[in-house]
């Protein structure tokens, strides 16, 4: 059993990491690459450090849901982090590249919850729970040095979360078919990624339903008013300053950002 002590080193490294602007080397030489409940130990530190320093959570981000995604990584299963309030990106608008280490961006359907979700969890309840899906782009992070991660890793790392950007069409989950959703993600006006949304988990909806009993289980179900990223659609590509990143879902219209 991993101790706390090792546990506490690791959120640490890579609270060190983003304080400096220098990645890290992997946690996953302190805390090993299969044990995932430490890692979301790890995890639980550095969010809890942020809830205590007045950051908001807003919902949480699914990872790791996309084949594409899980074979650039080297992983091969999904994982969640916490979203919070000051990671948001206007639609349209534009960020600091130099906030974040070492980032990319990916296109995603995302979700705002109308009810909790809570007791017998299927993918019925869950489409009655949803108040209204956006199209969004997740810009993430690593902390770990050249992304190299493994399942440990980016769960110790809050999912490898940094901002989102949230589309501004609202549709009803009932009238779109979010399996058969496509993508395409341009930078700078050059097509990097494209996808369908059955490429996440099968469809979005399965990716709520899987992470909505992960939280309940843990004993924090979804709440009225979360934002809850589902996961890419396609690959994710890397960005610097300069890049405009503009992600076109059908059904969803565009959501774009600028990193200054």
């Amino acid at each position: 059993m991993i101790s706390q002590e090792v546990i506490e080193a690791a959120a640490a490294r890579l609270r060190d990491a983003q304080d400096k602007g220098l990645p890290c080397a992997p946690v996953r030489e302190l805390i090993g690459d299969s044990d995932i409940a430490a890692a979301y130990a790890v995890q639980k530190i550095n969010n809890d450090l942020r809830i205590a320093n007045g950051s908001k959570v807003v919902g949480l981000k699914i990872g790791l849901t996309s084949l594409a995604v899980q074979k650039q990584l080297g992983v091969d299963q999904p994982d969640f982090g916490l979203l919070f309030a000051d990671t948001e990106v206007k639609n349209g608008g534009s960020m600091k590249a130099s906030a974040i280490l070492q980032p990319k961006a990916e296109a995603e359907i995302a979700f705002v919850m109308k009810d909790d979700l809570m007791g017998e969890i299927s993918e019925e309840t869950a489409l009655e729970a949803i108040d209204y899906v956006v199209g969004a782009i997740e810009i993430v992070g690593s902390r770990v040095l050249n992304w190299d991660i493994r399942i440990t890793d980016t769960v110790a790392d809050n999912a490898s979360a940094s901002h989102f950007v949230m589309g501004d069409i609202r549709r009803s989950a009932h009238e779109i078919d979010l399996t058969a959703v496509t993508m395409q993600l341009h930078k700078n006006g050059n097509l990097v990624s494209e996808g369908i949304g059955s490429a996440c988990l099968g469809s979005p909806l399965k990716a709520l339903v899987w992470v909505a009993q992960t939280f309940a289980a843990l004993g924090t179900p979804l709440k009225a008013g979360d934002i809850v990223l589902s996961g890419a659609l396609g690959p994710m590509c890397a960005g610097e300053a300069g890049d405009t990143f503009a992600a076109s879902i059908e059904g969803f219209g565009t959501v774009s950002f600028t990193f200054e």
